[in-house]
């Protein structure tokens, strides 16, 4: 790990793609280099368009290498929440969507010789409470009900699978499963240039001139393009973008030394499926190559007005640690090695944003993935190319057309956060028993 990096999974590189400088015409400018932004600038270079990619720091910077790297079938806060919102049929379509996202990534990784770690295991989704289980029950049967596979683990399938001892029933979902993220971000960057996209990091936009062709300013020049792409996240409304409908949220992540022989024969976890928890506000674990558990997520903060915090605090750094000790007793002894945080961004329904803005129609987006966005961010680029193209029925569709509720406007967002975040909180509490900051 250098002094550079950003989480375990990424170093700054010790070339970086040259800053830009002077003017560039382009098809497409894309502003950011996570995983939709490059997924974005490999979809259109397929289809022949001249891309210029800007980014403020390197490939990968942003949530992009800090995640925890489950690849899951995730869509929105849950199936049941999704159908009171949308129903039946606009919640197949989003299924259906986030199914083929992961086939997506898996068949970028086998293409393209993308050693990122990946191992198709699946994940479940666990409860550590009996006051969880209606919850499993629920997601089970609207799964069921949209087509989703899975299986529910009763506590004896969870024993017989060496899943960890203090889970007491999950709901095992078989596609998708874990990677390592910054590796996956560094092989799509690999691909995006070997397919002749231009990318220019350390190349911090500064202002979109949202005219025909639009302008985008950067410190040492600009771009003219027909069409610019934000595929900038949580950083979305730092732009001026999306600020009525992006929330930007900080989550913390820990990894802990590696565990002996010993130790994994005590866990157990053969079998080594990703694990998050059936919270309101989720706890993810899993396992690294060399056997490693990264775990984390559980309590978000929000920043007023969006204001963009530091990537880590040391309360909730001790929370954490304190859960992980309750989750893996027979590990008291394994040192945490490490913490590591940064935004992450939602919008209200949980789903994420893809669509056009500005006056001439010509600003795209695809951002918000509420902290699941290795499969959708992924699939962004087939999105927008869809969308860009004009294609009607193309593959994000089901997201670009929902209706979109607005954000609150201040400071009825911060007091609905800190309101909802101490509700969940709270509830949480009770179905782990012990106190969280003790």
């Amino acid at each position: 790990m250098g002094a550079t990096s950003i989480s375990p999974w990424l170093d700054e590189p010790s070339e970086c793609a040259p800053p830009l400088q002077g003017m560039l015409d382009a098809d497409v400018a894309v502003i950011g280099a996570g995983l939709s932004g490059l997924s974005t600038a490999i979809a259109l270079r397929a289809a022949g368009m001249k891309v210029a990619v800007l980014e403020a720091q390197y490939a990968g910077f942003g949530a992009s290498g800090r995640n925890a790297g489950h690849l899951t079938p995730t869509i929105g806060k849950d199936l049941p929440t999704l159908t009171k919102l949308f129903g039946n049929e606009r919640v197949r379509e989003l299924v259906h969507l986030v199914d083929r996202a992961i086939r997506h990534v898996e068949s970028t990784i086998a293409e393209h010789a993308i050693d990122c770690h990946y191992e198709p295991v699946g994940n479940v989704v666990a409860a550590v409470h009996p006051r969880q289980h209606p919850n499993l029950d629920r997601a089970a049967a609207a799964a069921a009900k949209y087509g989703v596979p899975g299986t529910l683990f009763e506590p004896d399938e969870m024993r017989r699978r060496g899943l960890p001892a203090h889970f007491t029933r999950g709901y095992f979902e078989p596609h998708g499963g874990i990677l390592q993220p910054g590796l996956y971000a560094r092989g799509l960057r690999r691909v995006a240039l070997e397919r002749g996209a231009q990318l220019f990091e350390k190349t911090p936009v500064v202002r979109v001139e949202e005219t025909l062709p639009a302008i985008v300013h950067a410190p040492g020049g600009h771009v003219r393009a027909r069409h610019v792409v934000l595929a900038t996240n949580a950083y979305t409304p730092s732009l001026g973008f999306l600020r009525s409908m992006v929330m930007p949220v900080h989550v913390q992540l820990f990894e802990t030394e590696p565990l002996s022989d010993a130790q994994m024969r005590a866990v157990g976890w053969q079998e080594r499926q990703g694990i998050y928890t059936a919270h309101e506000m989720l706890e993810s674990y899993r396992l690294t190559k060399d056997n490693r558990i990264v775990g984390g997520a559980k309590l978000v903060r929000y920043g007023y007005r969006g204001k963009l915090l530091a990537d880590t605090d040391s309360g909730i750094a001790r929370v954490l640690e304190t859960t992980f000790r309750h989750r893996f007793p027979e590990l008291r002894d394994l040192p945490i090695a490490r913490h590591w945080g940064g935004p992450i961004a939602f919008a209200l329904d949980f789903l994420p944003l893809l669509g056009r803005d500005g006056p001439h129609r010509n600003i795209l987006h695809a951002v918000v993935y509420a902290g699941h966005g290795v499969a959708l961010a992924s699939y962004a680029g087939t999105m927008i190319a869809d969308l860009l193209l004009g294609r009607d029925d193309g593959a994000g569709k089901a997201l670009a057309t929902r209706w979109q509720v607005p954000l609150p406007p201040e400071p009825l967002r911060w007091l609905t956060v800190r309101a909802l975040t101490g509700i969940f909180s709270r509830i949480d509490q009770k179905a782990d028993g012990f106190d969280w900051y003790a």
